[in-house]
């Protein structure tokens, strides 16, 4: 029973961030073969991680940015900048995260992060000038 109520509340905390077409879009193409790390991801990364309740999603948004930065993980990142768009994360709190990530990650990662980031950015704002 448990694992329902993580999976229901990482689904809810999934769409909350990344917004409900992004994550139905990728439970519908899940397959047999990958549906088992969609549910993984579902359960314990949105239902333990961003259900627990010490850090708000906010700081999670920022923390996200500077480590798949970090990491290089640009399709991850432009997902995360538009969820922390819409956790409240401002456009200068972005810019901030990732000079940051410059310094300690490299201006490499950095200068790509933010070519991911503004265009995350510009794809925010046009869906939401369009609701």
């Amino acid at each position: 029973m448990e694992h329902i109520n993580q999976f229901e509340k990482g689904l809810e905390n999934r769409k909350k961030v990344l917004g409900a077409s992004h994550v139905e879009k990728s439970w519908a193409s899940a397959d047999e073969f990958n549906r088992p790390m969609q549910k993984l991801v579902t359960e314990y990364c949105w239902g333990e991680i961003w259900g627990d309740d010490t850090l708000p999603f906010k700081t999670r948004s920022m923390l996200n940015l500077a480590m798949l930065t970090a990491m290089s993980q640009h399709h991850e990142l432009a997902a995360h900048v538009k969820g922390a768009l819409t956790n409240g994360v401002t456009k200068d709190e972005i810019r901030a995260v990732l000079m940051q990530a410059s310094v300690y990650c490299g201006v490499p990662l950095a200068l790509a992060a933010f070519r991911v980031a503004s265009q995350a950015i510009s794809a925010y704002e046009a869906d939401a000038a369009k609701a």
